[in-house]
């Protein structure tokens, strides 16, 4: 088995993407380890995907294009402007509520990264914010993006765990609240040490009126949660709802979505979805690989022989995730590592739903640390930004999120309440 992984990691080292390592390793283990048919292999990929709850996928990436191009983007970003750009730090501020309020549309950091950044990075630019600093609060404050509801890791973690999406998107809402008032008090922090401006106080009406233009947009985590609280829809039937309210708003009702933008914004959620599903299809056979291996049973008779407390157990595997985080894809980390480590949650007694939720923040993390952070990536392209001059600045905010991180783990109520409220477990 330690094999498996020296051939992922090396292809992976090599530059080769870690959908095609996984593959790759599982091949090879299946031609010359196990002598299985690569028929099976196949067989395994396609099955790991062929599931109703991973629908959900692509009408939410769906979703979040068509706001960042039907105008609805602009629209939030300007009522959150008008509600914090008068605090210390103005704009950076507006990057976490902005980031917040799309949180609850898209269910991507990498979509509200694309559409919060795209328009705040050129205008934190002309308010002399440092473009590090820039690029740094606004990939940062994009990881909350599949924390509050709706979420696409939250929709995998679900299918894979056989844990209630439903309980688990209401299980991110108030974790990802407490991010982003972690980050606005780091914000605040920078912003008196360094002098950045604040904005003029909006008035009441200036307030009124971009409340009223944005209210549209910010029905549709009403459709999307109501529908699910509600047992009206399931989640991918919601997501499909939130896709569709999306279309009408920026088609029909603000008129910047345009007959010739659909082809690319089509294009664009398929070949986002594709790169997901080719990630979870190519670990498919990788972890049955490791099951076939024992690896599970391996892993739990190592946590039992050290027997640590379940504080202790959310610690170690928390230290383990964050590392593991910095060199590979959290999708793929997550449907290789969740079947192994599920049955040591379930035995220390606790609900898979909490550990879904500190999962996926754990997870988000991973999205603004070099090596291989995909929101890191996109804010530094949008802000023409080095990976140095961005790790140079993320850092105060790596330590917001792993407080608001560590927060969530040992105060379950956080991730547990809403849950337990409206959609208690049968």
């Amino acid at each position: 088995m330690v094999w498996l992984f020296v051939i992922m990691l090396g292809l992976f080292t090599l530059g080769a993407p870690i959908a095609w390592s996984m593959a790759a390793a599982s091949a090879a283990y299946m031609m010359f380890g196990a002598n299985v048919p690569l028929h099976g292999m196949v067989q395994r990929m396609i099955g790991g995907i062929d599931t109703f709850p991973l629908l959900a996928i692509p009408f939410f990436i769906l979703a979040g294009s068509l706001m960042n191009t039907g105008g609805i983007t602009d629209r939030l970003v300007t009522f959150a402007r008008t509600l914090v750009g008068h605090i210390t730090g103005g704009l950076a501020h507006v990057a976490v509520v902005a980031n917040m309020i799309m949180a609850g549309m898209s269910g991507s950091g990498v979509a509200d990264a694309a559409g919060t950044g795209s328009v705040l990075l050129p205008a934190m630019e002309r308010a002399r914010y440092g473009k590090g600093f820039s690029a740094a609060i606004v990939g940062a404050a994009s990881t909350i993006g599949p924390i509050i509801p709706p979420s696409i890791p939250f929709v995998i973690y679900g299918s894979i765990a056989n844990a209630s999406i439903g309980r688990l998107l209401l299980g991110g809402a108030i974790p990802g609240v407490l991010m982003g008032l972690m980050l606005m008090a780091f914000v605040y922090w920078i912003a008196r040490r360094r002098g950045y401006a604040s904005e003029r106080r909006a008035s009441l009406h200036e307030l009124g009126r971009a409340a009223v233009r944005a209210l549209p947009p910010l029905g549709m985590p009403v459709i999307i949660l109501g529908g699910i609280i509600g047992g009206v829809m399931t989640p991918t039937e919601a997501a499909a709802a939130g896709a569709a309210y999306a279309f009408v708003l920026g088609f029909f009702v603000y008129k910047e979505l345009r007959a010739a933008d659909l082809a690319k914004v089509i294009t664009d959620s398929a070949l986002s979805t594709a790169a997901i599903c080719i990630i979870i299809s190519a670990a498919q056979p990788f972890g049955w690989v490791l099951t076939l291996e024992q690896a599970p049973q391996a892993v739990f008779a190592l946590f039992q022989s050290i027997s640590l407390s379940q504080w202790q157990l959310y610690l170690a595997l928390n230290i383990l995730f964050l590392i593991v985080g910095c060199f590979m894809e959290g999708i793929a980390v997550m449907v290789m590592a969740i079947p192994v480590v599920m049955p040591i949650i379930l035995q220390a007694g606790i609900d898979p739903v909490h550990f879904g939720v500190v999962y996926t923040v754990n997870s988000m993390i991973g999205t603004i640390t070099p090596p291989v952070g995909m929101i890191m990536y996109v804010v530094c392209s949008l802000g023409k930004v080095s990976i140095a001059e961005f790790t140079r600045e993320v850092w105060p905010f790596l330590i917001a999120l792993t407080i608001a991180l560590l927060l969530v783990t040992y105060i379950p109520s956080l991730a547990m309440w809403l849950p337990n409220l409206l959609l208690p477990a049968k």
